[in-house]
């Protein structure tokens, strides 16, 4: 699997698990956290709006170029419910294909 979209899950999987949080801590989905560079952080969260999977971020660009992002309130949508549970399947699906292939003698 490609990273972005290992970061991309981690991303939605993180805003899944806080629904049940009073509050947010944005850490859990930082360019830290996840490991990458603060550029690609900042276009995988856009990515995201931009697709609706994720709300209550905000992206702006001032006349330089530079981008600011405001991650005060996100929240996982519907659609990204979706992609979550659709790739939660796929990984099941290529895990035990990948067992199966693994036990086969090979010809």
């Amino acid at each position: 699997m490609d990273e972005n979209f290992r970061v991309i899950y981690r991303i939605l999987r993180t805003l899944e698990r806080a629904m049940d949080a009073e509050e947010f801590d944005a850490k859990g989905i930082s360019a830290q956290t996840l490991g990458i560079s603060e550029q690609r952080w900042t276009h995988l969260i856009e990515m995201l709006a931009d697709e609706e999977y994720v709300k209550g971020i905000t992206i702006a660009r001032d006349a330089a170029g530079n981008t600011f992002t405001s991650i005060a309130f996100p929240r996982i949508t519907l659609k990204g419910l979706e992609y979550l549970s659709e790739n939660s399947v796929m990984k099941r699906m290529y895990k035990a294909a990948k067992g199966i292939a693994d036990i086969l003698p090979m010809p």
